[in-house]
């Protein structure tokens, strides 16, 4: 996939990407399960916002569709189940579908004189047509950590996930914080624990709604886990042999996990 921005007159050979405009995160629409629309089968939408996303390999333009209702025959998943499903291309194309739509959502108006926005057609960007103010997608970066000691690894229940499974530590970065402090600081205000300094191991884009997520290895300093009770209700160190139900497969963290034991069958 080959993403840019211009400007874009809809065929009936070009694919749709179709976002249920739901709150707090849009769900997706999809087609016999498919998450890509042939613009020539879609049926009439109620359409809240539509924007060119790029190209696919073979020159075909991909187009998000936010609409307002259901497409008849479309099946609605929420953006969670779909991205732990969706393979890596459809995965980055979702998600920054997602994080471009909600940009435009919430750019509508500048926030400095109040003005309607303008979309700029040579790249993602809105101008204000008042006050000259340029508006670019916003990315707020987080890190997402697997602490390790030996052979074991602290795997954490959040409260916002399944109770069933457990997942690495994860936090955002604040003002004036570098990503490895933020690790540090992280591990310790949810689980008590004190880590040395963290190694860089990978990223991931996150649309919830527009983050960055960058993954570490945190060693393991001092302390036993000690969950604050409010982000994360259980912290439990695990084996290789007996790991818990874990995250979905294409997630970073789970890729944390994989890479660590050097085993691509978890």
């Amino acid at each position: 996939m080959r993403y840019f921005s211009r400007v874009a007159v809809p065929d009936s050979d070009d694919f749709c990407l179709v976002l249920l405009a739901t709150l707090p995160q849009p769900s997706v629409c999809t087609s016999l399960g498919q998450l890509w629309w042939p613009r020539k089968v879609l049926p009439p939408v109620a359409l809240v916002r539509e924007f060119f996303l790029g190209e696919s390999a073979d020159k075909r333009a991909r187009w998000v569709l936010v609409v307002s209702e259901r497409p008849e025959g479309s099946e609605v998943q929420p953006l969670r189940s779909v991205l732990a499903q969706a393979d890596a291309l459809d995965s980055g194309a979702l998600a920054r579908a997602v994080e471009y739509a909600h940009w435009l959502e919430i750019h509508q108006f500048c926030g400095t004189c109040g003005r309607p926005t303008e979309r700029r057609f040579t790249e993602f960007a809105l101008t204000c047509p008042g006050c000259g103010a340029e508006i670019y997608p916003r990315i707020s970066p987080c890190v997402i950590m697997l602490v390790h000691r030996g052979d074991e690894i602290l795997l954490a229940r959040h409260a916002r996930s399944p109770s069933a499974v457990f997942s690495c530590l994860a936090g955002y970065v604040e003002a004036g914080e570098t990503l490895e402090a933020t690790v540090v600081r992280e591990v310790q205000e949810e689980v008590s624990v004190l880590v040395g300094a963290p190694v860089y191991v990978e990223s991931q884009p996150w649309p919830f709604p527009s983050q960055l997520m960058a993954g570490f290895f945190a060693p393991w300093k001092n302390g036993e886990p000690l969950p604050d009770g409010q982000e994360i209700l259980e912290a439990r160190w695990f084996r290789r042999d007996a790991l818990p139900a874990m995250p979905p497969a294409l997630s970073l963290a789970r890729r944390l996990i994989r890479r660590f034991y050097h085993d691509d069958s978890l």
